[in-house]
């Protein structure tokens, strides 16, 4: 046999071995089981969800998908995860602000289950997504699905929709972060820890990523409560946490003023109580004042970094 002969022969050898990989590629990969979804408690600005995997978990992650119910109705779920008529979330690493114990990581066994806080992703770790801030407050339709692998075929199909409606708007981080406008008088300069802090610093904090640093999302929810108090709110439920907070801090300087820094694993607990506090699950939050709570994002927002 030829030189030439056996080189033809040997790729299409190749190319048969090839195929036969393909082939058997594809008859191996699993379409997910679908997870589903269920309301847990609803906020201000902010939806808490569960996601509860199926028998195939939910291995690299979910994605969930929300829009505000009249575009729902209008138009129905967009084709697909990126179009900008619907906010997405992906969730595929470990969460560090708001830990279930039910699960370490958003990647979820066969039949696990953790909970989401749609309206309070910006300070989340292990996300990325099209919207992380706030909800505006109103009524809105999500659904979820797990991630697949990099082989085609292999994410689940969507859940079944589900409908949702924030509660009567009161005042968050968020809130306070874009109405500087009005905030109470005679609330700063503001101790946090054993540090004053200026309203233009305070301002500067509400505006820095916490990127890991349990102290930024601490002081995040700290400030809010303490102005939601200036503001008239009743501090008997909550001012336990505001001492435990204040003392944890103690005198480290938050970002970008400082450069103190504690991990998310110390001070989690104590974020989530005070977020509680300020999306109403605690009684005592007054009326926010005068403004009508908006935030600067859009639903079209470029997706932002893996935290």
């Amino acid at each position: 046999m030829s030189v030439r002969a056996l080189l033809r022969r040997c790729h299409a050898s190749l190319v048969g071995l090839f195929a036969l990989a393909m082939l058997a590629s594809a008859a191996f990969a699993q379409t997910l089981d679908t997870p589903t979804l269920s309301v847990n408690r609803v906020g201000f600005f902010r939806i808490d969800l569960d996601v509860h995997a199926g028998a195939s978990g939910a291995p690299n992650g979910f994605v969930i998908q929300w829009m505000k119910k009249s575009d729902f109705d209008a138009l129905g779920w967009p084709v697909d995860e990126y179009d900008p008529r619907a906010a997405f979330c992906d969730f595929i690493g470990v969460p560090t602000l708001n830990p279930d114990p039910r699960s370490n990581s958003f990647k979820l066994n066969p039949n696990g289950a953790i909970e989401v806080q749609v309206g309070d992703l910006l300070d989340e770790s292990g996300v990325a997504g099209s919207y992380l801030d706030q909800l505006p407050p109103g009524q809105y339709v999500f659904r979820v699905w797990a991630e697949g692998s990099l082989t085609p075929g292999t994410a689940s199909a969507p859940s079944r929709a589900i409908v949702a409606a924030t509660a009567p708007a009161e005042c968050t981080q968020g809130f306070w972060k874009n109405h500087a406008e009005v905030w109470p008088t005679g609330c700063t300069p503001m101790l946090l820890g054993t540090v004053s802090y200026t309203k233009t610093q305070l301002l500067a904090i509400f505006a820095t990523p916490v990127t890991g640093n349990g102290l930024i999302s601490l002081a995040h929810q700290l400030i809010a409560t303490k102005l939601n108090i200036c503001n008239g709110s009743n501090p008997a439920n909550i001012q336990s946490t505001i001492n435990a907070a204040d003392a944890l801090i103690g005198g480290l300087v938050v970002p970008p003023v400082g450069s103190g820094s504690l991990s998310p694993g110390s001070t989690s607990s104590l974020t989530n109580t005070l977020d509680n506090f300020n999306n109403g699950f605690i009684l005592g939050v007054k009326s926010c004042p005068g403004a009508v709570p908006t935030t600067h994002s859009t639903w079209g927002k470029v997706k932002s970094m893996y935290r």
